[in-house]
């Protein structure tokens, strides 16, 4: 699973029939402090989010097992927005102390 946050739309007026009414989102990878990766993924909204919303985005055969991507050809999709990350202290800490 990867974290992310909504960085955008592609939009596609032509595309695979199975694919019609799908919403595509551009999504950039986070780390666990928010701060951006460098990597982004186009992955099929299976929840309603949008542009600036953290989300969850499964990939692979995993993206295929929601009820708006079942049996269609989809490598990536949107699966959950994300409220909260609760992180233990201990690991902030540790995280200070390496750095």
């Amino acid at each position: 699973m990867i974290l992310g946050k909504v960085i955008g739309t592609v939009w596609s007026t032509k595309k695979d029939e199975n694919l019609v009414g799908a919403k595509f989102l551009i999504v950039q990878e986070l780390n666990l402090d928010y701060s951006p990766k460098k990597n982004t993924v186009v992955a099929v909204d299976s929840v309603g989010a949008g542009v600036g919303e953290v989300v969850l985005v499964a990939q692979g055969s995993s993206a295929r097992q929601t009820i708006l991507t079942k049996n269609k050809p989809i490598d990536a999709v949107i699966m959950a927005i994300v409220d909260k990350l609760d992180i233990s202290v201990k690991d902030k800490i540790e995280k200070v102390v390496e750095n």
